[in-house]
C-alpha cells in the first residue's frame, strides 16, 4: 500500500484538487462580493487590494488536501483489498505522476506571484451567497445574473 500511496494516491489528490473544485460566491463582512474556490472548505479567494492576485488561506489549504488525500487512500485501499489487487503499471504510474507534476508546477507558478496574500486562516466571516461547481477547464466567471435586491429583500 505503500507504493500505492506516493504513486497513485498522491497523484490523484492533485489531480482533484486542481481538476474539479467548487467555487463559492461570497459577501465578506466589510468587503466587496468575492469569488472563493476550494472543496469542501474554500482555501482561495480572489486579491482585494489588485487584481490578478489570491488570497490563499494555509490552513484550510491543507485540510482540503488531507480530506483529498484520506479520501483516495480509503478508496484505493477498498479496492485494493476487497474488489481486486491494483497492479499498477510502470507507464500508468509515469503518466499520472507526469500530469500531476505539470498540474502542481502550474499551481506553484501561480501562487508564487508576489502579489499574493498568504494567510495561516481566512480572518474574515463571510456569507454565502450562490455556490457551484467547475472543473478546470471551464475557466474563472462569476456567477450570471444574481440580483442584489432580491437577495436583500429576501434577507429582510
Amino acid at each position: 500500500m505503500k507504493k500505492l500511496s506516493w504513486k497513485l494516491v498522491l497523484p490523484l489528490t492533485i489531480l482533484s484538487l486542481t481538476i474539479f473544485t467548487k467555487w463559492w460566491y461570497v459577501l465578506p463582512v466589510d468587503a466587496p462580493d468575492s469569488m472563493m474556490y476550494g472543496f469542501p472548505i474554500p482555501y482561495a479567494c480572489n486579491g482585494w487590494h489588485t487584481s490578478l492576485s489570491f488570497q490563499i488561506f494555509i490552513f484550510e489549504f491543507i485540510a482540503d488536501f488531507l480530506i483529498h488525500f484520506a479520501f483516495w487512500f480509503i478508496v484505493t485501499a477498498l479496492i485494493n483489498r476487497f474488489a481486486f489487487k491494483i497492479k499498477l503499471y510502470k507507464i500508468v504510474a509515469i503518466f499520472l505522476i507526469c500530469i500531476s507534476g505539470l498540474f502542481a508546477s502550474g499551481l506553484i507558478f501561480i501562487a508564487s506571484n508576489s502579489t499574493n496574500v498568504y494567510k495561516i486562516k481566512r480572518p474574515f466571516d463571510t456569507e454565502i451567497l450562490k455556490t457551484g461547481y467547475r472543473s478546470f477547464w471551464n475557466g474563472n466567471s462569476r456567477p450570471e445574473n444574481f440580483n442584489f435586491d432580491e437577495y436583500k429583500r429576501n434577507k429582510k
